[in-house]
C-alpha cells in the first residue's frame, strides 16, 4: 500500500441526514486507509450517533473539514468525481466504474482528489453533479439498484485501496477552480465570434471544456497553451472580418 496515493484522496459527504451514516462512512474509509473526510452541511450532528458506528475510526470524524457549499469544498481539488448511478444531459453522459476510477487516480498528477457522495434519500442533485468533472457508478442489479451511503463509500474505498501504489509525484495539475476560470475565458472568446446559437449551448460548452481540462490533469503551462487556442481563434476571426470589409 502507498500512503502518499491514499493521503491525497478526500471523501465528501453532502447534506448527510443521519449522523450514524457518517460514522459508518468513517469506518468504511479507515479500513481502506482513507482518513480525509469533508462534510458539506448546515447541520450539527449528534456525535454519540457518529461515534457509535465509527468505533475505532472516530479520528476521521474529529479531523473532518466542514463547508456550507460544495463549491467551496472542491475549489482547491485537482480532480472532482461524483458518486451517482443516474446519467443525463446535466449529469454527464459516461462514467467510471470504481475499478476504472482507481486505476486512473493511480496515474493522476499530484493534488487533492475529491470523491463526492450525496444524500441518503436522493443522492446528488443535477446542479451538483454538473459542478464536478466526472462521475463514478457502482454496478448494481436492476432489481434493486440503490446502495446505502456507507456501502457505496466502502466499495469505492476498497477499489482505491487495491490500486494504491507509488505514483510519480511532482507534476501538479491545475485546480478545479482554475479549470472553471479557463473554461469561462474560452467560451467568452467563442461568444465574441458569435459561435453560440442559444444560451444553453454556451452553458454546456463551458461545462464540457472545464471537465476536459480537469480530467486531463493539465499543468498550468499546458493550460495556458490550450487557452491560447481560443484567444487566437477570436483574433483570426476579427482580422478576417475586417479584411472582408
Amino acid at each position: 500500500m502507498d500512503n502518499s496515493y491514499l493521503d491525497r484522496i478526500e471523501i465528501i459527504l453532502v447534506e448527510t441526514q443521519d449522523a450514524a451514516n457518517i460514522g459508518s462512512c468513517c469506518r468504511a474509509m479507515k479500513t481502506m486507509g482513507l482518513t480525509h473526510l469533508t462534510l458539506v452541511t448546515n447541520e450539527t450532528y449528534d456525535e454519540n450517533r457518529v461515534f457509535t458506528l465509527a468505533l475505532h475510526a472516530k479520528d476521521v470524524y474529529q479531523n473532518r473539514k466542514e463547508f456550507k457549499t460544495l463549491d467551496e469544498a472542491i475549489k482547491d481539488s485537482v480532480f472532482t468525481i461524483g458518486a451517482t448511478r443516474r446519467r443525463g444531459k446535466l449529469r454527464k453522459m459516461s462514467s467510471y466504474s470504481p475499478k476504472d476510477l482507481a486505476e486512473k487516480l493511480s496515474e493522476f498528477p499530484s493534488g487533492k482528489i475529491s470523491i463526492v457522495f450525496g444524500r441518503e434519500a436522493d443522492g446528488l442533485r443535477d446542479d451538483e453533479v454538473n459542478m464536478l468533472s466526472s462521475i463514478v457508478t457502482i454496478p448494481t442489479s436492476p432489481l434493486f439498484p440503490s446502495l446505502n451511503l456507507s456501502q457505496a463509500v466502502q466499495i469505492i474505498s476498497y477499489e482505491l485501496f487495491l490500486s494504491s501504489k507509488p505514483y510519480k509525484d511532482g507534476i501538479v495539475a491545475v485546480t478545479h477552480e482554475r479549470a472553471k476560470e479557463a473554461a469561462k475565458d474560452a467560451v467568452d472568446h467563442l461568444e465574441n465570434i458569435s459561435y453560440f446559437k442559444w444560451d444553453e449551448e454556451k452553458k454546456w460548452t463551458e461545462s464540457l471544456i472545464s471537465d476536459i481540462i480537469e480530467r486531463a490533469g493539465l499543468q498550468e503551462s499546458e493550460l495556458k497553451r490550450f487557452a491560447k487556442i481560443f484567444s487566437k481563434v477570436e483574433k483570426i476571426k476579427i482580422y478576417k472580418d475586417r479584411k472582408d470589409e
